[in-house]
């Protein structure tokens, strides 16, 4: 199985930019549908962004389409999430995901903080 270790967190100012990585380890995350989802405080957990094993297909959350990308290298066994235009509505514990099946994501990191002050 793989194993999923977020970074790139941390406070930010509305408007900024932040990018949050995730570290896969154990298997190649190549054989992998991989995501991002997110949970706020006091809310339930929510789908954020997803991309397809061969990265030619990738979805996203109506609230972060157009300013979020998610996008993969294979090669380093890493996923990215570039959040721009941030709001304070993003803040949220974000949580790499992968899946086998498509939209089954098994596999899950333990969670990095990203808040966004106004």
């Amino acid at each position: 199985q793989v194993q999923l270790v977020e970074s790139g967190g941390g406070l930010v100012q509305a408007g900024d930019s932040l990018r949050l990585s995730c570290a896969a380890s154990g298997r190649t995350i190549s054989t992998y549908g991989m995501g991002w989802f997110r949970q706020a405080p006091g809310k339930e957990r929510e789908f954020v962004a997803a991309l397809s094993r061969g990265g030619g297909s990738t979805s996203y959350a109506d609230s972060v389409k157009g300013r979020f990308t998610i996008s993969r290298d294979n090669a380093k066994n890493m996923v990215y999430l570039r959040m721009s235009s941030l709001k304070p509505e993003d803040t949220a514990v974000y949580y790499c995901v992968a899946a086998i099946v498509p939209g089954e994501y098994l596999y899950w990191g333990q969670g990095t903080q990203v808040t966004v002050s106004s």
